[in-house]
């Protein structure tokens, strides 16, 4: 039976997490959910954690209406909490890392900040197949409790047998409409948009401090990247790779300035 580590960058309260560790159970797969103890978005890859005695500090939790599946509160980010699941911190090490359910798109070269990618990207460095989902919340104004956490968690099930048949390391960036499943237009392949329709800014800088601001772009949705597909009611899936050596060609390196340089034989 497939093993599935749960995580997540929301923390271990949030719906999103829940829903999907109930979907993957119900499925028929070995899960264990190890989260962050609090909300850790943006924290990428990092591997940071609170530490007692040089001990990580992990909780048993149950979560609502999961029975059966043992889940940990981790004192760090998502992607220790992948790391060490691969070391068998919390059982056997998992076969797929299932990261998610993300409040918010993880779109186009943003996913570099997400820690639900980060987390995916660090299982797959280390062995497993890797799996990020998010819920696009167009619509800022719902509660978590109105998000269609149901049809993103149905979607990253569906994709989990794939995971087998692809390249070692590849990692599937999944993005889902903030939809019912029957309002959904389908699930399409997606390259990269842009850096996202919302880029920060500096608002205000002071004596000590920096302020910033999130502000649309304006920037013209392109057809057939992720942005552009959700906005049009798709579920999107994009390949990753986790972070590896380019292979191009290096021009001929220079001298460091003022290097120290042997002296001339005699």
């Amino acid at each position: 039976m497939t093993r599935v580590l749960i995580t997540n960058d929301d923390g271990i309260e949030s719906p999103g997490l829940h829903r999907l560790a109930l979907a993957a159970h119900q499925g028929g797969f070995d899960v264990v959910v190890a989260a962050p103890a609090r909300d850790s978005s943006g924290a990428s890859a990092a591997v940071s954690a609170v530490a007692q005695d040089g001990r990580i500090v992990v909780e048993e939790r149950h979560l609502p209406g999961v029975d059966g599946v043992p889940a940990y509160a981790v004192t760090g980010t998502p992607a220790l909490a992948a790391l060490i699941a691969t070391r068998g911190a919390f059982g056997d090490p998992p076969d797929v890392v299932l990261s998610g359910i993300n409040r918010g798109a993880n779109a186009g070269p943003a996913v570099l900040h997400s820690g639900t990618v980060g987390a995916a990207l660090t299982g797959a460095t280390y062995g497993c197949h890797g799996l990020a989902v998010s819920l696009d919340l167009a619509d800022g104004d719902l509660t978590d409790d109105d998000r269609h956490w149901d049809t993103a968690a149905a979607y990253a099930v569906s994709l989990l047998p794939l995971l087998a048949d692809l390249p070692h390391s590849t990692v599937l960036n999944l993005n889902v409409p903030d939809l019912p499943a029957g309002k959904v237009r389908g699930l399409c392949r997606a390259r990269f948009g842009r850096f996202g329709q919302v880029q920060m800014r500096i608002a205000e800088r002071g004596t000590g401090f920096v302020r910033t601001a999130l502000e649309d772009t304006g920037a013209r949705l392109e057809p057939g990247t992720d942005m552009a597909l959700l906005a049009d009611g798709y579920a999107t899936v994009t390949p990753l790779q986790p972070l590896g050596e380019a292979d191009v060609e290096l021009p001929e390196l220079p001298e460091p300035v003022n290097a120290a340089r042997s002296a001339p034989a005699a």
